[in-house]
């Protein structure tokens, strides 16, 4: 009896040598799977969604005259969203136009004029070509003795008096060339001042820059509103990433162009898709506004991070279920 009851512990320790070494071995190679998981697989809960906000702000003083969306609302390029009062810019406009027809007028007259000294200078020219030749004449028939000298006196006083139109014939030509060199100044100047009402008169529509959603509306009708004022802003969710701040310790083995998941606590068992874009050229505290100052004080090593861009890969999230702000949890897949 004593026999059996040894051998029965005996197989009894037996056995519990087989499992514990079978659950040791199990651990080793959960362990070691675990361990090869984390190296290719990694993965951090400080991330969040980013996205580009466009904000869309007046360009113009004025007063509102309608507000044609609401908060949320998706809107496409170039679509109406905030009237401005045009009456002041739509009378500035007609008085720049008026005023710059008036300066064409003056230009088309300053025309006129330059025709009309040509035309007289040419005229000047020719009776000083025959004042010339008359003069010629006389003083040669004056030395003969032929010519009384009243007579060559009137021939002298000719000359001269052709000469002195001519020359005044010039200056008129000169002055009317002056006078168009500057009235096409200021046609330049007031079509300039035309160009500048016509924008204002423009900017008094607002129009969507992008396609997304209405976010943070603060125009209501009937606002004064002033140049540069924010009246909303337009997410696109269609240009959409991660932002998955990293330690510094996980960093070895993430490159650009590594696939990545990500999870969303608001969609519980959904997958999204994506692709490591960019990783950010120092860590997140060296961009803060007070960054550390590790040669200042007692210095104590924290672990730093550092912001990777991941992008959502095409059709992922058709059905625009993700928003800037939430927080995800990506994984790269480092191989």
């Amino acid at each position: 009896m004593a026999e059996q009851a040894q051998a029965g512990n005996s197989q009894k320790k037996k056995k519990a040598f087989i499992i514990v070494g079978m659950v040791v071995a199990v651990g080793l190679i959960a362990g070691w799977f675990y361990n090869s998981y984390g190296k290719t697989h990694i993965s951090t809960d400080d991330a969040f969604i980013d996205g580009n906000i466009h904000t869309i702000a007046a360009r113009i003083n004025g007063t509102v005259k309608a507000v044609l969306v609401n908060d949320n609302q998706a809107v496409k390029k170039g679509d109406l969203l905030v009237e401005i009062d045009p009456a002041d810019y739509k009378a500035r406009l007609r008085e720049s136009t008026a005023a710059l027809g008036v300066e064409k007028a003056k230009f088309a007259e300053a025309e006129t004029k330059i025709a009309s000294a040509r035309a007289n200078l040419e005229l000047a020219q020719a009776n000083l070509k025959l004042a010339g030749t008359e003069k010629g004449r006389a003083e040669k028939l004056f030395e003969e003795q032929v010519m009384p000298r009243d007579q060559y006196d009137r021939a002298m006083t000719g000359y001269e008096v052709a000469l002195a139109q001519a020359k005044a014939a010039e200056e008129q030509l000169r002055q009317a060339e002056s006078a168009k060199v500057s009235q096409a100044s200021l046609i330049k100047q007031k079509e300039a001042q035309e160009t500048l009402a016509n924008l204002n008169f423009d900017y008094t529509k607002v129009y969507a820059s992008v396609d997304g959603y209405i976010t943070k509306k603060s125009v209501q009708l009937g606002n004064q509103i002033q140049e540069g004022q924010p009246l909303m802003a337009i997410v696109s969710l269609d240009d959409i990433w991660v932002v998955a701040n990293y330690k510094e310790t996980q960093m070895g083995n993430i490159r650009p162009g590594q696939q990545a998941t990500f999870t969303v606590d608001s969609y519980s068992g959904k997958v999204f898709k994506g692709k490591v874009d960019s990783i950010m050229a120092g860590t997140g505290v060296s961009f803060s506004l007070f960054p550390a100052e590790n040669a200042t004080g007692n210095y104590v090593k924290v672990v730093q991070r550092i912001p990777v861009k991941i992008l959502l890969e095409e059709g992922t999230d058709k059905d625009h279920l993700l928003r800037i702000g939430m927080s995800v949890e990506p994984t790269v897949i480092a191989r």
